[in-house]
């Protein structure tokens, strides 16, 4: 017998540009509590605070007077301080919630050392990376009880807050009494133990110390001199600028200079000249679960993103993760959610689920999926990338169910946007098939499994002049000329002017994909199978399966620059579509088989919508 689903409902959303049709769904039901959401049923937006909105121009300066070399203000300039804050963003939820947005993450907002680096070469704690008060929100961007109103008005909405969080360093404030005419060159474990002063054939120092493995507050009790690598100083100026006060002592630092992000030094050098803390030492341990345990507590945040994971000890974090995990249950937050950045560019993902077998990270950045999507609809490759990428989910602690919860994202703070790396594996793109393409790269991250991290200003079409802080850019209006230079996508605006327009046709896509995805379950956590892929550009599918009823969805994405056919596999039991984006055959070929035509950087997906029994 053949079984029918009840008719969608249409919701008369508006066309995207690209000519496919728009995606269909019902009306979201009432949801529940949003603490009961799981992680993978989030979309996500990650946004640097000091870029989005000026909500007080009172604290433009911080608690700092002076010039840009004391303030860090200077709206000129990409590595300063522009004037975003926690105002700003409470300001905005509604063009947040409107684009489908269910949880906000944010770079740290604690407050940073405003200025450091080399005269002539200064730039600002913009992005917040360069703690010296774990405790409370960086003045430039408000107060704790700003944080706090913005909290409560974000789960008014029904939206989750995560913390970008940082334990692996502090802002750059120890010197080397050896001068800086050591260009702080790493000095290794083998070369400068413990146990002398400077080289191995030093003077004898700390006796009794067994080293970091031994990780017992009675071992690190007989630690007591840092002069086995350099001898570290500490500015008088900035002898008490750190909180809470015990990370002013440099004992709980490696203090054996510049990472070389490779070997030994990957985990006990300084990042970048950033002060690394001792995070073998049961204090530091001990000290950092105070800390984050305490924000959760008073502020009721429903996430971590925790920057420089692998730059940690997994001991660390085998500790760590578990005791905020219980701070979050006793807070009432059951589904309070943690992934770790591991940078690696390889679609490959055996790396980043090393962390969650043996550091018991719950998630990582899926820095896997990224760089599949790249290679696929930038770099013109065969889609057997992406089967390749879905095939090592079995590799996450938890396995493929584990994967749904892996946050997904196409370009990010540091790597550069999406739309930049288009331009970089593209050369000669034009501005219409870089929007086309940048669609499509949507399209599949926010129906593919894992949970969707938009990165702020994607949906505005914004296109950087290459990482870091190129990519960095106001969404408000922009002083900064190597920003307002820059042709955007599918706008005639710059970043000179103010950009949250809600008719853009990236935020109209974006907020249509979020609605369907929020609309269907299978969407959201459900199990995922791989249907077509091929060797070459083309057409690439999945299915993905309502965990509640079985019932199977078909989505189906066209990767070349040229219209594409073929028969997708399905299951047997499949026999019409209904449509819920693109253009859906209304049934199957035969049982197993249904026929696909898509545009140029086209996708469809489809809905099950009689089987046979």
């Amino acid at each position: 017998m053949i079984r029918q689903t009840l008719p969608l409902l249409a919701l008369g959303l508006a066309s995207c540009a690209n000519a496919q049709t728009a995606p269909q769904s019902t009306p979201v039901a009432a949801e529940e509590s949003f603490r009961d959401r799981l992680p993978s049923e989030e979309i996500v937006y990650f946004v640097l605070p000091d870029r989005f909105e000026n909500g007080d121009t009172t604290n433009d300066l911080g608690d700092f007077a002076g010039d840009r070399l004391k303030t860090g203000f200077d709206p000129s300039q990409k590595g300063f301080f522009h004037g975003g804050d926690l105002q700003g963003l409470t300001q905005r939820l509604d063009y947040l919630e409107n684009l489908g947005v269910t949880a906000i993450w944010f770079a740290p907002i604690f407050q940073n050392k405003p200025v450091q680096g080399p005269k002539g070469d200064e730039s600002a704690g913009y992005h917040g990376y360069w703690v010296t008060d774990f405790t409370r929100p960086d003045g430039h961007f408000g107060t704790r009880e700003e944080f706090k109103t913005f909290v409560d008005a974000a789960h008014a909405r029904g939206m989750k807050v995560y913390m970008d969080i940082i334990t692996n360093h502090t802002a750059d404030v120890i010197r080397y009494a050896e001068g800086d005419e050591t260009g702080y060159a790493y000095r290794s474990l083998g070369d400068y133990p413990y146990s002398t002063r400077g080289p191995a054939t030093g003077e004898a120092i700390n006796p009794g110390f067994m080293g970091h493995e031994d990780r017992s507050d009675a071992n690190f009790a007989k630690l007591r001199n840092p002069d086995y690598a350099y001898s570290p100083v500490v500015p008088e100026a900035e002898r008490d600028v750190k909180v809470p006060a015990w990370l002013n002592d440099p004992i709980y630092y490696h203090n054996r200079g510049d990472t070389t992000f490779t070997g030994e030094s990957s985990r006990f050098g300084d990042f970048v000249g950033l002060d690394d803390l001792f995070t073998e030492h049961p204090r530091v341990l001990e000290g950092m679960i105070d800390i984050y345990a305490g924000w959760i507590r008073s502020t009721g945040i429903d996430g971590f993103r925790i920057d420089t994971a692998r730059h940690v000890n997994p001991e660390f974090w085998q500790t760590f993760v578990p005791a905020m995990l219980d701070a979050a249950r006793e807070s009432g937050i059951p589904n309070f959610h943690i992934f770790g950045e591991v940078y690696r560019d390889d679609h490959d993902n055996g790396y980043i689920a090393q962390y969650t077998r043996r550091d018991g990270f719950p998630a990582v950045l899926d820095f896997a999926f990224q760089q599949g999507i790249r290679e696929v609809v930038s770099q013109n490759k065969g889609t057997y990338i992406l089967n390749e990428l879905f095939d090592g989910d079995v590799l996450y602690e938890g396995g493929e169910e584990a994967a749904l919860a892996m946050p997904t994202f196409l370009g990010n703070h540091d790597m550069g946007r999406f739309t930049t790396i288009l331009r970089w594996d593209n050369p000669d793109i034009s501005n219409a098939e870089m929007l086309a393409r940048t669609k499509l790269a949507h399209a599949m991250l926010l129906t593919l499994r894992g949970s969707p991290v938009i990165y702020y200003g994607a949906e505005q079409g914004f296109v950087g002049d290459g990482n870091d802080q190129a990519a960095r850019e106001d969404m408000f209006p922009s002083r900064t000329d190597s920003y307002n230079d820059n042709v955007l996508i599918g706008t005639d605006a710059t970043t000179a002017d103010s950009n949250f327009d809600e008719n853009h046709p990236l935020y109209r896509l974006i907020a249509e994909f979020s609605q369907m995805r929020r609309a269907h379950p299978a969407l959201l956590r459900g199990r995922q199978v791989i249907r077509h892929y091929g060797q070459e550009p083309g057409l690439f599918a999945v299915s993905r399966f309502d965990p509640d009823d079985g019932r199977e969805y078909l989505a189906v994405f066209n990767t070349s620059g040229v219209a594409q056919q073929a028969n997708v596999t399905l299951g047997y039991d499949a026999r019409s579509f209904e449509q819920l984006a693109g253009d859906c055959p209304s049934s199957v070929t035969a049982p197993g088989s249904a026929a696909f035509a898509l545009p140029a950087f086209g996708w469809a997906v489809c809905r099950v919508a009689e089987t046979a029994e």
